[in-house]
């Protein structure tokens, strides 16, 4: 009795591994460009922050967050005057509940037209304060959040993925996270001021604070 049974050939075997392959390749590719966009998002973070001071002064000739003449410059309930002494208090993860100069600064540069977003910080939920491309807060203060950072202003965000924080700082800075203008800092338990995190103690797929100080 004749066998009818058929198998693949190897002409057929290898289209089917070349189309797998480039299936995986194409996968992959794809996973590249949106870890590279993230990294982009992310530093466009930390480069628009300060044209925001910058714009802010040129225009009003204060600080935002600091400005103590806001009040009067922009119309809103909820808007609040700085203290004027040409600092920006608070720290940059500061809630609409504790009102920091830090959470003030955004407000005033959305009232001035610099940025985009909800201009009623009568509470978080309809301040909607700032995110990162992950859902991290990010801000700005005026005291170093590392103890190794030095600089006038830190613009800090958080919840960035270890492999991010790294491309950050080779893309920004000297490609040592725990030296220069931008640094990596994890967990910060009690008051203390942490010191930058050597690169080769960062694990990829850990969220970190990462910081830049101008």
């Amino acid at each position: 009795m004749k066998n009818t049974q058929g198998g693949f050939t190897l002409v057929e075997i290898a289209i089917v591994l070349v189309i797998i392959g480039l299936l995986l390749g194409g996968v992959l590719k794809g996973q590249e460009l949106i870890n590279s966009a993230k990294v982009k998002n992310f530093a466009n973070d930390f480069r628009n922050t300060p044209l925001f001071i910058y714009g802010y002064q040129d225009k009003f000739r204060r600080l935002p967050g600091d400005d103590n003449g806001a009040v009067a410059r922009f119309s809103g309930a909820s808007t609040v005057d700085g203290n004027g002494n040409g600092a920006i208090a608070g720290k940059y993860n500061d809630t609409v509940a504790i009102g920091g100069e830090s959470v003030r600064f955004w407000q005033h540069i959305r009232l001035a037209g610099l940025a985009a977003g909800s201009t009623d910080f009568s509470s978080d939920a309809t301040a909607g304060l700032p995110t990162n491309a992950d859902g991290g807060r990010i801000g700005i203060q005026m005291t170093a959040p590392i103890s190794t950072m030095t600089g006038s202003y830190f613009v800090c965000s958080e919840g960035i993925q270890g492999k991010f924080a790294k491309q950050l700082d080779i893309n920004m800075d000297d490609g040592n996270a725990a030296t220069g203008s931008m640094q990596v800092m994890g967990t910060v338990t009690g008051t203390a001021t942490p010191a930058g995190l050597a690169t080769a103690s960062i694990v990829d797929g850990t969220p970190y604070t990462v910081c830049l100080s101008f």
